[in-house]
Protein backbone atom coordinates (compact mmCIF):
# COMPACT_ATOMS: atom_id res chain seq x y z
CA UNK A 1 0.00 0.00 0.00
CA UNK A 2 2.82 2.55 0.69
CA UNK A 3 5.02 1.68 -2.16
CA UNK A 4 1.36 2.51 -4.44
CA UNK A 5 1.39 6.01 -2.72
CA UNK A 6 5.17 7.00 -2.83
CA UNK A 7 4.98 5.62 -6.65
CA UNK A 8 4.09 7.64 -9.61
CA UNK A 9 1.29 5.96 -11.79
CA UNK A 10 2.91 4.13 -14.98
CA UNK A 11 1.06 6.85 -17.83
CA UNK A 12 -2.14 5.96 -18.26
CA UNK A 13 -2.41 3.06 -15.60
CA UNK A 14 -6.33 1.77 -15.76
CA UNK A 15 -7.76 1.79 -12.35
CA UNK A 16 -8.73 -2.22 -12.02
CA UNK A 17 -12.65 -2.73 -12.28
CA UNK A 18 -15.12 -1.75 -14.17
CA UNK A 19 -15.71 1.59 -11.52
CA UNK A 20 -18.26 2.80 -13.82
CA UNK A 21 -20.55 0.06 -12.75
CA UNK A 22 -20.25 0.03 -9.10
CA UNK A 23 -23.52 -0.39 -7.58
CA UNK A 24 -22.35 2.63 -5.36
CA UNK A 25 -20.04 4.72 -7.83
CA UNK A 26 -22.69 4.62 -10.57
CA UNK A 27 -25.52 6.38 -8.35
CA UNK A 28 -23.70 8.75 -7.10
CA UNK A 29 -22.17 9.43 -11.60
CA UNK A 30 -26.18 9.41 -12.12
CA UNK A 31 -26.88 11.95 -9.45
CA UNK A 32 -24.02 14.43 -10.85
CA UNK A 33 -25.62 13.83 -14.51
CA UNK A 34 -28.90 15.18 -13.41
CA UNK A 35 -27.99 18.18 -11.85
CA UNK A 36 -28.83 20.86 -14.21
CA UNK A 37 -26.48 22.75 -11.95
CA UNK A 38 -23.36 20.65 -11.65
CA UNK A 39 -20.65 20.33 -14.11
CA UNK A 40 -19.01 17.25 -12.83
CA UNK A 41 -20.51 14.71 -15.08
CA UNK A 42 -22.82 16.45 -17.62
CA UNK A 43 -22.66 20.41 -18.78
CA UNK A 44 -25.27 22.60 -17.20
CA UNK A 45 -29.04 22.50 -18.70
CA UNK A 46 -28.10 26.56 -20.04
CA UNK A 47 -25.27 25.04 -21.79
CA UNK A 48 -26.79 22.02 -23.05
CA UNK A 49 -29.49 24.13 -24.72
CA UNK A 50 -27.51 25.97 -26.57
CA UNK A 51 -25.32 23.57 -27.77
CA UNK A 52 -28.32 21.74 -29.12
CA UNK A 53 -29.37 24.42 -31.05
CA UNK A 54 -26.14 25.40 -32.80
CA UNK A 55 -26.13 21.88 -33.62
CA UNK A 56 -29.10 21.52 -35.31
CA UNK A 57 -28.47 24.77 -36.71
CA UNK A 58 -24.95 23.67 -38.35
CA UNK A 59 -25.96 20.18 -39.60
CA UNK A 60 -30.33 19.76 -39.11
CA UNK A 61 -31.87 16.61 -38.91
CA UNK A 62 -34.04 16.73 -42.29
CA UNK A 63 -30.56 17.08 -43.95
CA UNK A 64 -28.67 14.81 -41.12
CA UNK A 65 -30.92 12.07 -39.98
CA UNK A 66 -29.47 9.70 -38.24
CA UNK A 67 -27.20 10.79 -35.36
CA UNK A 68 -25.49 8.70 -32.84
CA UNK A 69 -24.24 10.47 -29.59
CA UNK A 70 -21.35 8.24 -27.94
CA UNK A 71 -20.88 8.81 -24.37
CA UNK A 72 -24.63 9.46 -24.09
CA UNK A 73 -25.28 8.97 -20.42
CA UNK A 74 -28.63 9.01 -19.29
CA UNK A 75 -29.65 10.53 -22.31
CA UNK A 76 -30.11 14.33 -21.65
CA UNK A 77 -28.59 15.26 -25.17
CA UNK A 78 -30.08 12.08 -27.42
CA UNK A 79 -33.79 13.42 -25.51
CA UNK A 80 -33.55 17.00 -26.79
CA UNK A 81 -31.96 15.83 -30.31
CA UNK A 82 -34.84 13.19 -30.87
CA UNK A 83 -37.14 16.24 -30.36
CA UNK A 84 -35.42 18.24 -32.69
CA UNK A 85 -36.28 15.31 -35.25
CA UNK A 86 -33.27 13.47 -35.37
CA UNK A 87 -33.14 9.79 -35.41
CA UNK A 88 -31.14 8.63 -32.36
CA UNK A 89 -29.18 6.09 -30.94
CA UNK A 90 -27.36 6.29 -27.98
CA UNK A 91 -24.44 4.43 -26.50
CA UNK A 92 -23.01 4.33 -22.76
CA UNK A 93 -20.99 1.94 -20.82
CA UNK A 94 -22.80 2.57 -17.19
CA UNK A 95 -25.58 -0.23 -17.10
CA UNK A 96 -27.34 2.44 -14.39
CA UNK A 97 -27.50 5.28 -17.17
CA UNK A 98 -28.74 3.43 -20.20
CA UNK A 99 -31.44 1.59 -17.86
CA UNK A 100 -32.61 5.16 -16.68
CA UNK A 101 -31.88 6.41 -20.29
CA UNK A 102 -34.39 3.44 -22.31
CA UNK A 103 -37.18 4.77 -18.69
CA UNK A 104 -37.16 8.34 -19.49
CA UNK A 105 -37.59 7.88 -23.24
CA UNK A 106 -40.30 5.82 -22.94
CA UNK A 107 -41.86 7.47 -20.18
CA UNK A 108 -41.92 10.28 -22.78
CA UNK A 109 -42.50 8.30 -25.71
CA UNK A 110 -39.32 9.14 -27.60
CA UNK A 111 -38.18 7.03 -30.29
CA UNK A 112 -34.80 6.67 -28.90
CA UNK A 113 -32.26 3.63 -29.51
CA UNK A 114 -29.49 3.14 -26.63
CA UNK A 115 -27.13 0.18 -26.42
CA UNK A 116 -25.16 -0.49 -23.31
CA UNK A 117 -21.73 -1.26 -25.23
CA UNK A 118 -17.74 -0.08 -25.42
CA UNK A 119 -17.12 1.98 -27.30
CA UNK A 120 -13.79 0.99 -28.37
CA UNK A 121 -15.52 -2.41 -29.44
CA UNK A 122 -18.92 -1.44 -30.40
CA UNK A 123 -20.39 -2.94 -34.07
CA UNK A 124 -23.70 -1.42 -34.56
CA UNK A 125 -23.86 -2.83 -38.29
CA UNK A 126 -25.31 0.80 -39.11
CA UNK A 127 -23.65 3.79 -40.35
CA UNK A 128 -24.72 7.53 -39.40
CA UNK A 129 -24.87 10.65 -40.62
CA UNK A 130 -23.86 12.65 -37.35
CA UNK A 131 -21.88 10.84 -34.66
CA UNK A 132 -21.25 13.22 -31.15
CA UNK A 133 -18.86 12.37 -28.10
CA UNK A 134 -19.44 15.34 -26.21
CA UNK A 135 -17.72 16.84 -22.56
CA UNK A 136 -14.08 15.98 -23.76
CA UNK A 137 -14.57 12.25 -22.90
CA UNK A 138 -12.03 11.68 -25.98
CA UNK A 139 -9.23 12.79 -23.90
CA UNK A 140 -9.83 10.63 -20.86
CA UNK A 141 -8.55 7.97 -23.12
CA UNK A 142 -4.82 6.41 -23.55
CA UNK A 143 -3.59 7.45 -27.13
CA UNK A 144 -3.69 3.78 -28.29
CA UNK A 145 -7.65 3.79 -26.96
CA UNK A 146 -8.35 7.16 -28.84
CA UNK A 147 -6.86 5.36 -32.32
CA UNK A 148 -9.19 2.34 -31.69
CA UNK A 149 -12.13 4.50 -30.96
CA UNK A 150 -11.36 6.84 -34.44
CA UNK A 151 -11.20 3.46 -36.33
CA UNK A 152 -14.75 2.59 -34.49
CA UNK A 153 -16.25 6.15 -35.17
CA UNK A 154 -14.67 5.84 -38.89
CA UNK A 155 -16.74 2.66 -39.04
CA UNK A 156 -20.00 4.15 -38.12
CA UNK A 157 -20.02 7.06 -40.24
CA UNK A 158 -21.22 7.53 -43.66
CA UNK A 159 -19.02 8.82 -45.94
CA UNK A 160 -20.71 12.07 -46.29
CA UNK A 161 -21.35 12.34 -42.25
CA UNK A 162 -20.42 14.29 -39.69
CA UNK A 163 -18.16 14.03 -36.37
CA UNK A 164 -18.75 16.33 -33.24
CA UNK A 165 -16.82 15.99 -30.64
CA UNK A 166 -14.25 18.45 -28.04
CA UNK A 167 -11.16 18.17 -25.62
CA UNK A 168 -9.55 19.73 -22.85
CA UNK A 169 -6.76 22.73 -24.43
CA UNK A 170 -3.50 23.58 -23.21
CA UNK A 171 -5.20 26.80 -21.42
CA UNK A 172 -6.90 23.91 -18.93
CA UNK A 173 -3.04 21.87 -18.67
CA UNK A 174 -1.57 25.06 -17.65
CA UNK A 175 -4.55 26.14 -14.97
CA UNK A 176 -4.33 22.74 -13.66
CA UNK A 177 -3.17 22.86 -9.56
CA UNK A 178 -1.13 19.88 -8.38
CA UNK A 179 -2.02 18.73 -4.89
CA UNK A 180 -2.37 16.37 -2.35
CA UNK A 181 -5.05 16.66 0.07
CA UNK A 182 -7.00 13.92 1.99
CA UNK A 183 -10.13 13.98 3.95
CA UNK A 184 -12.21 11.57 6.43
CA UNK A 185 -15.68 10.94 5.56
CA UNK A 186 -17.24 8.55 8.01
CA UNK A 187 -20.61 8.55 6.10
CA UNK A 188 -19.07 7.32 2.93
CA UNK A 189 -18.63 9.85 0.12
CA UNK A 190 -18.60 9.77 -4.04
CA UNK A 191 -16.45 6.65 -4.23
CA UNK A 192 -17.97 3.83 -1.61
CA UNK A 193 -20.85 4.24 1.50
CA UNK A 194 -18.55 2.98 3.64
CA UNK A 195 -16.60 5.18 6.64
CA UNK A 196 -13.15 5.92 4.79
CA UNK A 197 -10.48 7.94 4.43
CA UNK A 198 -10.01 9.44 1.03
CA UNK A 199 -6.45 10.19 -0.47
CA UNK A 200 -6.00 12.59 -3.14
CA UNK A 201 -3.13 13.28 -5.85
CA UNK A 202 -3.57 15.36 -8.78
CA UNK A 203 -0.45 15.27 -10.57
CA UNK A 204 0.86 16.71 -14.09
CA UNK A 205 3.08 14.37 -16.78
CA UNK A 206 5.28 15.39 -19.58
CA UNK A 207 3.43 13.97 -22.47
CA UNK A 208 0.35 17.06 -22.13
CA UNK A 209 -1.32 14.60 -19.64
CA UNK A 210 -3.00 15.24 -16.06
CA UNK A 211 -3.86 12.46 -13.43
CA UNK A 212 -6.06 12.72 -10.87
CA UNK A 213 -5.87 9.61 -8.60
CA UNK A 214 -7.96 8.86 -5.70
CA UNK A 215 -7.32 6.04 -3.10
CA UNK A 216 -9.81 5.01 -1.30
CA UNK A 217 -8.88 3.15 2.41
CA UNK A 218 -11.66 1.25 4.39
CA UNK A 219 -11.36 -1.31 7.42
CA UNK A 220 -11.27 -4.09 4.50
CA UNK A 221 -9.62 -2.91 1.29
CA UNK A 222 -8.01 -0.03 -0.62
CA UNK A 223 -9.10 1.13 -3.55
CA UNK A 224 -7.21 3.12 -6.17
CA UNK A 225 -9.04 4.84 -8.99
CA UNK A 226 -7.32 6.60 -12.15
CA UNK A 227 -8.80 9.65 -13.72
CA UNK A 228 -6.50 10.48 -16.93
CA UNK A 229 -6.57 13.64 -19.00
CA UNK A 230 -5.03 14.72 -22.30
CA UNK A 231 -5.00 17.92 -23.60
CA UNK A 232 -4.43 19.27 -27.20
CA UNK A 233 -3.59 21.92 -29.31
CA UNK A 234 -4.71 23.07 -32.77
CA UNK A 235 -1.95 20.98 -34.11
CA UNK A 236 -2.00 18.19 -32.22
CA UNK A 237 -5.89 17.36 -32.58
CA UNK A 238 -5.57 17.76 -35.94
CA UNK A 239 -2.62 15.05 -36.65
CA UNK A 240 -4.43 12.89 -34.44
CA UNK A 241 -7.93 13.41 -36.55
CA UNK A 242 -6.06 13.40 -39.79
CA UNK A 243 -4.29 10.06 -38.97
CA UNK A 244 -7.47 8.62 -38.62
CA UNK A 245 -8.76 9.27 -41.94
CA UNK A 246 -10.83 12.78 -40.96
CA UNK A 247 -10.78 16.32 -42.08
CA UNK A 248 -11.01 19.04 -39.06
CA UNK A 249 -13.60 21.16 -41.10
CA UNK A 250 -13.95 23.51 -38.31
CA UNK A 251 -12.15 24.65 -35.14
CA UNK A 252 -14.02 25.92 -32.00
CA UNK A 253 -13.79 27.28 -28.57
CA UNK A 254 -17.00 24.58 -27.38
CA UNK A 255 -19.63 22.35 -28.63
CA UNK A 256 -22.19 25.53 -28.85
CA UNK A 257 -20.04 27.29 -31.71
CA UNK A 258 -17.86 29.73 -29.56
CA UNK A 259 -15.77 30.99 -31.66
CA UNK A 260 -11.81 29.47 -31.36
CA UNK A 261 -9.56 31.23 -28.61
CA UNK A 262 -6.42 29.30 -27.24
CA UNK A 263 -7.27 30.95 -23.96
CA UNK A 264 -10.65 29.03 -24.17
CA UNK A 265 -10.68 25.66 -21.55
CA UNK A 266 -11.84 23.62 -24.15
CA UNK A 267 -11.74 22.73 -28.27
CA UNK A 268 -14.44 21.67 -30.16
CA UNK A 269 -14.43 20.02 -33.67
CA UNK A 270 -16.27 19.17 -36.50
CA UNK A 271 -14.88 16.14 -38.75
CA UNK A 272 -15.61 14.51 -42.05
CA UNK A 273 -14.37 11.35 -43.95
CA UNK A 274 -10.85 12.16 -46.95
CA UNK A 275 -11.97 11.94 -49.76
CA UNK A 276 -11.12 8.17 -51.16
Amino acid sequence: MIETLLNKPTLYQKTKGAFWDDRHISKQMLQAHLDPEFEGASRKAGFIDESVRWINAVIPSKTYPTLLDIGCGPGIYAEKFSRLGYEVTGLDFSKRSIAYAKKSAEDQQLPITYHYADYLTMDLDKQYDIITMIYCDFGALSASDRKRLLEKIYQHLKPTGKVLLDVFSMASYQSFEEKRVWDTCPDGGFWTDEPHVALQYNTKYNERVTLEQTTILTDHENKNYYLWMTYFTKETLQKEMEAAGFVVSGFYGDVKGSPYDENSPTMAVWLTKKEQ
